[in-house]
């Protein structure tokens, strides 16, 4: 096939030669990955690696990734920043930050977004509650429940909504919070049951303290995503905490401390 038209400026390229260049970009990415893993588990790393994280991320992740990085590149210095995942696009962006660890973002061409899992949100409720035993709970069962919910800013906020739609309901949450501690003390306290994903509540599942059931009838999902500026790409340190970060979340979802499924 041609892939590029002469004129008069010099080459430009064909509609096929577009598509084409599209695909042989991402090999390249590919290889380059391979190149700066096969490097990070080598070399040494140092200097310093910027992560951006999200609340629920930063809960369970954040001490994993700093005990290995400590572990494998003592002479590398890890700065951890948790906001919303908007916030941790924007400072992408602008070089605030080498990488971030957030849930699927809305495409934008100058973001490389890779996949990591897709996590299943779960009713997180004081023990105290019914046992609707493995089952789990219809999602529209969810319009008797009393909520603690984030506002309706919130990027969680905005998949029940959809999920409610679809079952035919409205939430009315009792409270609302925007901070992920907040919320589940407010579930602690007896304020209403909320819906989180498994990690920062997973201590508390296994001591009795709260219950953990599964929705279904839709079943809300997010999608977990390692993000990096496609001008930058990742620098081998960032490189090392994505990684890193994969193998983290495999070992959660295989001890089942992560209700969810793996994509990377």
């Amino acid at each position: 096939v041609v892939l590029f038209d002469r004129d008069g400026r010099g080459m430009v390229p064909t509609t096929m030669g577009g598509k084409i260049i599209g695909h042989a970009i991402k090999v390249m990415d590919e290889l380059e990955d391979i190149r700066r893993l096969a490097a990070s588990r080598t070399e040494k790393l140092a200097g310093e690696v910027v992560i951006g994280v999200t609340p629920t991320v930063a809960e369970f992740a954040t001490v994993p990734l700093a005990q290995r990085a400590a572990a494998e590149h003592p002479d590398l210095a890890v700065r951890f920043t948790s906001a919303f995942s908007g916030y941790l696009l924007d400072w992408l962006q602008s070089g605030d930050i080498d990488v971030a660890l957030s849930y699927d973002p809305e495409r934008v061409a100058s973001l490389r977004v890779r996949p990591v899992m897709i996590e299943n949100l779960l009713l997180i409720r004081h023990n105290q509650c019914a046992d609707d035993g493995e089952a789990g709970i219809a999602f529209s069962r969810l319009a008797g429940e009393r909520l603690v919910l984030p506002s309706q800013r919130h990027g969680l906020r905005k998949i029940l909504d959809a999920c409610a739609l679809r079952a035919g309901i409205t939430l009315k949450p009792s409270v609302e919070a925007d901070s992920l501690n907040a919320i589940v003390a407010l579930v602690r306290n007896g304020f209403g049951s909320t819906i989180l994903p498994l990690p920062p509540v997973y201590d508390a599942v296994l001591e009795g303290r709260l219950q953990a059931v599964p929705i279904f009838d839709p079943a809300p999902t997010r999608t977990l995503v390692i993000v990096s500026a496609c001008d930058r790409g990742l620098t081998d340190a960032a490189q090392f905490i994505a990684n890193t970060f994969i193998d983290v979340a495999n070992e959660f979802v295989s001890q089942r401390g992560w209700a969810g499924t793996m994509l990377a």
